[in-house]
């Protein structure tokens, strides 16, 4: 007997389940996101702050900028890919059962990526003008 197997419980062993290896993966791409989302962050308050109360054409003008939309851009789809990671997670340890969870898990990713789509759309649109 391994050392691996020693560290398995009894009924790991007899199933033979261990480790997916897909934790550490999930667990750094959640940090370097929120590592991500806070500079990001960042740039959108400042511009927010920059540019409240101003009309409406001098704010399209600069989301128009290829470097302010592209910036915006990565921030919200990265926050839209953090927030998918955080409820998968919460959904993995508190749903019980195959089935739900493969629901619940089906569904965060669709509202996800519906996020994620509508903010780069309404982006787009203000940075292409329409």
């Amino acid at each position: 007997m391994t050392l691996k197997d020693n560290m398995r419980t009894p009924l790991g062993r007899v199933r033979g389940l261990g480790s997916a290896r897909e934790g550490t993966g999930h667990f750094w791409t959640q940090r370097l996101t929120g590592v991500s989302n806070l500079f990001l962050t960042l740039f959108f308050v400042g511009f927010v702050a920059t540019y409240a109360g101003r009309p409406y054409v001098e704010v399209a003008g600069a989301l128009s900028n290829p470097v302010v939309a592209v910036v915006l851009l990565a921030m919200m789809l990265s926050i839209a890919y953090h927030m998918k990671l955080g409820m998968q997670i919460v959904i993995e340890d508190y749903v019980h059962g195959e089935f739900a969870k493969l629901i619940w898990i089906g569904l965060n990713i669709f509202f996800a990526v519906l996020i994620g789509l509508a903010s780069a759309f309404a982006l787009l649109k203000l940075a292409f003008g329409s």
